[in-house]
């Protein structure tokens, strides 16, 4: 048993930069996790990190051994995870974050039918529009919606959704509705967490700034003043599908309009699914509009 103290311990300081994080990760205090990968480096005779007030890095020796330890790890969960496969209902905690005006909507009634047909799985849901490292975090499953930046994560395609830029019927009898995209420079265009809108135009992507009288970075907030009539904006179909069908906002644009964006749910790659998060996954492509 010698051989495997403070392994999970180093593995977890390598993952999280931090003996802090560590320690939050593995439920032990940041002094044991210090203790345990001291011992290691000890009985290995070797230096695994490098340490100064404000940063932990791995040597190149603690890299080599990581990535050992890593498949080591990974061999032990798969083989749980196999054990747990042979069973009929999944079961278990699953950790899930999205966005909140998304979640709210969507991912929330989705995870309670997900529970009535599996009642022996635990949800922990967080909405929220942070990007939670989810390894840090020991979270299972994120939903993202748009552009993926690089990362370790694996990512599936569960579902998309549409800007449109709208306006209310009021709006556009006052102001006149823009044509083109040169045309939004004289209307008054409320902006949400960036001061550009995207499009397509003659096939290429293209941001055009904009201004007006309200910054908001509520999608909600924004629905309520285009309502209103005191500007236009471009929000996602989830906030503004059903007053379009409605004809209480009119879409505009649309000849310059982007392609649909992808809704993803990403997971740790260095995790192979397991039977409750799999099933998530599905459940949730199969039930996302």
């Amino acid at each position: 048993m010698q051989n495997w103290e403070g392994v999970s311990e180093f593995v977890a300081v390598s993952e999280t930069n931090s003996f802090t994080g560590a320690a939050k990760r593995l439920n032990l205090s940041t002094a044991q996790v210090s203790r345990q990968v001291g011992a290691l480096e000890r009985r290995l005779d070797t230096k695994l990190f490098y340490r100064t007030t404000r940063k932990v890095a791995l040597t190149e020796e603690g890299s080599l051994y990581y990535k050992h330890c890593r498949q080591v790890l990974d061999g032990l969960d798969e083989a749980e995870r196999a054990l747990s496969s042979l069973k009929n209902t999944p079961q278990g905690l699953l950790k899930l974050t999205a966005p909140v005006a998304y979640g709210e909507k969507y991912i929330l009634p989705i995870v309670n039918d997900f529970m009535q047909q599996y009642p022996s799985v635990e949800m922990d849901v967080e909405l929220t529009n942070r990007q939670v490292n989810l390894i840090d975090a020991g979270i299972d499953l994120a939903i993202r919606i748009g552009k993926l930046a690089d990362s370790s994560l694996m990512a599936k395609r569960v579902s998309q959704r549409t800007n449109f830029v709208c306006a209310s019927p009021e709006y556009l009898k006052r102001f006149g509705e823009p044509h083109t995209l040169s045309e939004l420079s004289q209307h008054n265009c409320l902006s949400g967490n960036y001061d550009y809108w995207r499009f397509i135009d003659q096939g290429r992507e293209r941001q055009v700034k904009i201004k007006g009288t309200l910054k908001c970075n509520t999608g909600h907030g924004l629905r309520d003043a285009v309502l209103k009539g005191i500007g236009i904006a471009q929000l996602p179909n989830y906030y503004i599908s059903q007053d379009i069908e409605e004809g209480t906002l009119v879409p505009l644009l649309t000849a310059y309009q982007e392609p649909n964006e992808g809704v993803w749910a990403l997971y740790p790659q260095n995790r192979h699914l397991s039977p409750k998060v799999r099933l998530m996954v599905d459940f949730l492509e199969a039930n996302l509009p």
